[in-house]
């Protein structure tokens, strides 16, 4: 298999310039000036959609567990009751022309919340001009949000640990760095076994269980992966919510999951003890009734080495199932028409 048989706008390469991204990324956020006090933030909001609303996913699933007050991610036009003077509000959009990022960022900033952005320009980019916001620029050449989960995901992590938010933010992010570069190492070889994986899911639908804040945003970002990236269906779920609603759902039409649908269950060194268990009855309950069950293990040291890692991982799946079927991973015409058909008319 060549390493990119159709890829008119390098996400191959994109994906596998990750760990240096994340480097450039942190390197870009710190010194950042005008942030607010440590004491003068009460709760973080992250407002974001599609590949850069993982962003918000990312700070819950690392950030949240060390902070000592409430974060939430925000993927729509609105924003709580609660946000105020009080609220510091990341504001993540790759283009900057995200009309339910810019409208929820007015909101925000309307209600006297703190705004931090990461874009690489358009109207957000104005508005944090006006607002003397502290402000990431992305790097050029990036060719597709979904290519830029680095440079979105960590200027928020470093800007924490600078406010006294997220102390150590630094350490764990080189760490990341290493197991991404281990991980890429691996997954770029002949011998992938994300490509193996993607061969063996290829006829399927296939259904992306984890667990946990940690294995939700990257079950969640593998769905889209390959959505976008392979033009295919895909759905997710987390442990242990499936299992008070998802696992009834096979009793019915096992004539066509057998057929049809594959599970991957992303594991992660973060799991509760009873989640473990879960995973394996799930298992019993259904690998007759799908078409195959499948696992990728997390590695690395800290919750974000583990989700980066499964990340790259995922993010390679897609693009080998992208090419096992002849398709251009880059362009997205479906998503391209839906923008403008809400874009403004003059």
């Amino acid at each position: 298999m060549s390493p990119a048989p159709l890829d008119s706008v390098g996400i191959w390469e994109a994906t596998a310039g990750l760990p240096e991204q994340v480097e450039t990324a942190a390197r870009m956020a710190r010194g950042m000036e005008g942030l607010p006090e440590h004491e003068e933030v009460e709760n973080v909001v992250v407002v974001g959609m599609g590949g850069s609303g993982i962003a918000g996913d990312i700070l819950l699933a690392t950030a949240g567990a060390f902070m000592a007050l409430p974060a939430i991610t925000v993927k729509s036009y609105t924003l709580p009751a609660f946000v105020g003077d009080g609220t510091l509000l990341f504001a993540v959009s790759f283009s900057g022309e995200t009309e339910e990022t810019i409208e929820a960022a007015k909101e925000g900033s309307a209600q006297g919340a703190k705004v931090a952005i990461v874009t690489s320009g358009g109207e957000l980019g104005k508005l944090g001009e006006a607002w003397g916001a502290p402000m990431v620029t992305l790097p050029a050449g990036i060719p597709q949000p979904r290519a830029a989960v680095g440079a979105l995901a960590i200027p928020p992590l470093v800007m924490l640990e600078e406010m006294g938010l997220f102390p150590g933010a630094s350490r764990w992010i080189e760490l990341a760095v290493e197991q991404l570069k281990r991980r890429r190492d691996q997954l770029v070889t002949a011998e992938s076994p994300a490509a193996d994986l993607a061969r063996r899911i290829a006829p399927t639908i296939p259904l992306i269980h984890s667990s946990g804040a940690l294995g939700g945003a990257a079950a969640q970002r593998w769905k889209t992966q390959i959505n976008e990236n392979a033009n295919a269906p895909a759905f997710w779920n987390v442990q242990p919510e499936l299992c008070h609603n998802e696992v009834q759902g096979w009793g019915q039409h096992t004539d066509v999951t057998r057929e049809s649908f594959s599970v991957v269950a992303l594991r992660h060194d973060n799991e509760h003890p009873q989640v473990m268990r879960r995973f394996q009855i799930v298992t019993e309950l259904v690998h007759d009734k799908v078409a195959g069950m499948y696992e990728v293990h997390a590695e690395g040291e800290g919750e974000l080495a583990q989700l980066l890692d499964l990340v790259i991982y995922g993010d390679y799946v897609s693009l080998h199932l992208a090419d096992v079927e002849g398709i251009d991973p880059g362009p997205v015409p479906t998503l391209s028409g839906l923008k403008q058909e809400f874009a403004p008319t003059l």
